[in-house]
């Protein structure tokens, strides 16, 4: 090829990118949720183009395109069914002046009602979760839907496959739903193969469809969801493998919580399963929905899902107003403890308002960047009276939260910037004192296998850990 028009090509293709780059800045500049975020990506994509381009096309975009126009149409269907069912689940609605002032405020967010009549099992670890959604799936007699996260062909997952799969061949509907990203293995499975031909309806939720979000990695639909015949749900924070029953040595004791939820609550699941196989498929879910809804307890449950697609951070936001709202005591447990601002200025103030403020953590976190930021945020907490705790008794994986004694959360949410701007998420909140009371019992036995860590956890610390410190902030909004 000739000198001078090679000299050419590569001026046209270093014009093109940094064209491509001034257009990924406005877009960063007129969408990105954070004004650090959006100075952040400015600056790198008009500095390193090159660099900066590729990354912000898989990474940069915190708007998930094309998903608001299919959940306007599947909230008007909910709302359809809603007035179908009214009959049966108005008895069941909190009234707004009986609610509890959390949940009040909290409905509008959550798009859907809070609900009385229902009864929730605490279930701790991933023998009592897998034997108890076993068990219940065993049961079923209409449909299932089944949604994970993570899915693999392993033991676990072929024992929950056979199932699945005997169901299927019975007659009943169902619906498995993967995370492309995070079940890459299973979409190429035996297991997925067999599943397919036993008649299981089997979609992964495909967060790079649609032209906008072709090339994006950024998005993942991180809910766990099963659902029996419209009367039981199980929502926490396992998927399906192995290692969540502790079978992996490298891995050892893993610590998580699922609920069992038994009411009118379960109309809530549903609605959220039914949102995402709509964008997963284009196609809405074939089942007989006009159940005849019954109280099964007096728990008091809001279903709170939350979405990239949604005009607030839905997700942040709700944790916000439980930890505002504390007025004696905010126990955290998650294993990616990223927060933003606010969420850091809320722990600060209810610690400093006396609030006993304690967050749990892995002492060992899935990976070193998430480890040193959790090592920085902890650092900034200390001085105001939060308690940091690092578990020893295993990966710790649970997400839960309890407020004073009035309310419980759990489910697939974590505390940092991707459960709050990125990921699919889900998490019951339950007024109940009886379940208040097993989850504080369940806490207090995890703080038995945690050491408190102290100023003097920073004191011998060398200057690179300070620094990487710094730098795994800086990536903060990422993580």
């Amino acid at each position: 090829m000739d000198s001078t028009l090679l000299t050419q090509l590569i001026a046209i293709g270093f014009a093109l990118l940094y064209v491509a780059a001034i257009f990924c800045a406005i877009e960063a500049i007129l969408q990105a949720r954070t004004p650090q975020g959006a100075v952040a990506w400015t600056m790198s994509l008009i500095t390193l183009p090159a660099v900066s381009v590729p990354l912000y096309l898989v990474f940069g975009r915190s708007r998930f395109d094309g998903y608001q126009d299919k959940r306007e149409e599947v909230e008007l269907e909910s709302r359809n069914l809603l007035q179908r069912v009214s009959g049966s689940v108005s008895d069941h609605l909190v009234p707004p002046g009986d609610a509890p002032p959390l949940f009040a405020s909290l409905a509008n967010l959550a798009r859907m009602p809070a609900t009385t009549g229902n009864a929730v099992e605490l279930l701790v670890d991933g023998q009592r979760t897998f034997d108890s959604i076993l068990a219940g799936l065993a049961q079923a007699r209409k449909y299932i839907l089944f949604q994970f996260y993570i899915i693999r062909d392993d033991g676990l997952g072929r024992d929950l496959g056979r199932i699945l799969a005997d169901k299927a061949r019975e007659g009943l509907k169902v619906y498995l739903l993967y995370d492309e990203i995070g079940s890459r293995a299973f979409s190429k499975s035996r297991l997925l193969r067999q599943l397919q031909m036993s008649g299981v309806h089997v979609a992964p939720f495909n967060t790079t469809q649609g032209h906008r979000n072709r090339f994006q990695l950024n998005f993942r639909n991180h809910r766990k969801v099963v659902v029996v015949d419209g009367q039981t749900a199980w929502v926490g924070g396992h998927n399906v493998g192995d290692e969540y029953l502790g079978k992996d040595p490298r891995i050892g004791h893993w610590r998580d919580t699922h609920l069992k939820l038994s009411g009118p609550g379960v109309l809530g699941t549903e609605l959220a399963f039914a949102t995402d196989w709509l964008w997963a498929t284009r196609n809405h879910l074939e089942i007989d929905w006009d159940f005849n809804v019954q109280a099964q307890g007096n728990c008091e449950v809001l279903v709170f899902p939350s979405d990239p697609a949604s005009e607030y951070e839905e997700a942040a936001l709700m944790f916000l107003q439980i930890l505002v709202a504390a007025k004696r005591r905010i126990w955290i447990t998650t294993p990616y403890f990223v927060p933003d601002r606010g969420i850091v200025a809320a722990l600060q103030l209810a610690a400093l308002n006396g609030v006993d403020v304690r967050v749990l953590l892995p002492d060992e976190p899935d990976g070193p960047i998430v480890g040193l930021a959790n090592w920085s945020f902890t650092r900034e907490l200390l001085p105001a009276g939060v308690k940091i705790y690092r578990y020893r008794g295993g990966f710790l994986h649970q997400k839960v939260v309890l407020m004073d004694d009035q309310l419980a959360a759990v489910g697939t949410a974590n505390f940092d910037n991707r459960s709050f701007r990125l990921n699919f998420e889900i998490t019951l909140l339950v007024h109940d004192k009886h379940l208040v009371g097993e989850v504080e019992e369940m806490l207090e036995a995890d703080f038995k296998h945690a050491r408190e860590v102290g100023p003097a956890d920073f004191s011998h610390r060398s200057i690179w850990f300070t620094l990487g410190m710094a730098a795994a902030r800086l990536l903060a909004p990422v993580l």
